[in-house]
């Protein structure tokens, strides 16, 4: 792949990119394997060994001018996309959409993966990558796996599990939410509950995520007293969305696009 001029570069993120590649043998790196099945001896998830031997032909000598001088820093504009891009398809209730856009979201994943991997001091590939993952899902959800994360969940504690579910120490998805909460300030050793909200958030995101955590943590903080505040206002704004069950973000998204709509319409006569 090599970039227009003038054009965006082109990327390995569409599933066409990777066609030349995709055919041929490659070496696939340490923890590509998606595990393998008892019997057969086949891998349970040959598309995900396939994408990281892809993206590894890439990188490799011989590979793709583009990919391999990529580093971390030059690929955050396209992650930054891929997300909107699945945001959009989602919305838009496109299933093919969706399909092609959570894959170009992984490619961003494996990418960085793969790049992080050629490290000279600290390492790690997209299996170290998915193992932490995994390993702080059975951790935060204590009420799925038991207080002890890294045992294997057996038939019986499924069984008991499933069974007191019915019971009256159930826990919803808000206490859920609430207990995940707590988990992660406790593993990040943080002062503050707000503490780990990404500043570079786009401020209704970030006030969303703000306000959120405050109300599970049951912390009465007032929201500021300026009333003529415009930044106030908004915020009074996100938090009465965040009381009746509203995303903001997607409430505001719906509405300009319905204005796109009228202006499209006024603009056909």
């Amino acid at each position: 792949m090599t970039p227009d001029a003038g054009r965006r570069p082109a990327r390995a993120s569409r599933t066409e990119d990777a066609g030349p590649s995709a055919g041929a043998s490659v070496a696939v790196p340490r923890g590509s394997s998606g595990g393998q099945d008892a019997t057969t001896g086949c891998s349970v998830h040959p598309g995900l060994d396939r994408l990281v031997g892809v993206m590894d032909r890439l990188r490799s000598p011989g590979g793709c001018p583009w990919d391999a001088e990529q580093t971390h820093e030059s690929l955050l504009p396209y992650a930054v996309e891929e997300v909107y891009e699945v945001v959009e398809a989602v919305e838009a209730g496109d299933r093919a959409g969706m399909r092609e856009e959570l894959g170009d979201l992984l490619l961003q994943v494996v990418f960085h993966a793969r790049i992080a991997q050629e490290h000279p001091d600290d390492p790690f590939d997209v299996d170290d990558v998915a193992a932490d993952v995994a390993a702080k899902l059975r951790r935060r959800h204590p009420h799925v796996f038991g207080e002890t994360a890294e045992r294997a969940e057996t038939a019986e504690t499924a069984e008991a599990r499933t069974g007191s579910a019915a019971g009256e120490g159930a826990l919803d998805a808000e206490a859920v939410h609430r207990r995940w909460d707590v988990l992660k300030q406790s593993e990040k050793a943080r002062a503050s509950v707000v503490d780990g909200i990404p500043p570079a958030l786009p401020a209704l995101a970030r006030a969303q995520k703000v306000l959120g955590r405050v109300r599970r943590a049951g912390l009465g903080v007032e929201l500021p007293p300026d009333a003529d505040s415009l930044g106030r206002r908004l915020l009074a704004l996100v938090d009465e969305a965040q009381r009746v069950g509203v995303d903001a973000e997607s409430a505001l998204r719906g509405a300009v696009h319905d204005l796109e709509s009228a202006v499209r319409r006024a603009e056909a006569g």
